[in-house]
């Protein structure tokens, strides 16, 4: 595992990782649903945030957007 030098540069690409691992969640458990109208929205948001959380955490063993 790579030390992480620039701070800034890990949580802005840890960032965009994680916002898109949310919204792909997002897409992937509405599209479960046979109509909106039974889509369960808790569900939804507490799948997406926990995958957000799970991809920051995956992102510490290291990220190739960056650099170092």
């Amino acid at each position: 595992m790579a030390k992480i030098t620039n701070w800034g540069s890990w949580f802005k690409c840890a960032g965009i990782r994680a916002a898109k691992t949310i919204a792909q969640t997002a897409v992937a458990t509405i599209g479960t649903a046979a109509v909106l109208d039974d889509v369960n929205w808790l569900v939804v948001v507490s799948a997406s945030i926990l995958a957000g959380v799970l991809s920051l955490l995956t992102s510490v063993a290291g990220l190739p957007e960056t650099s170092e």
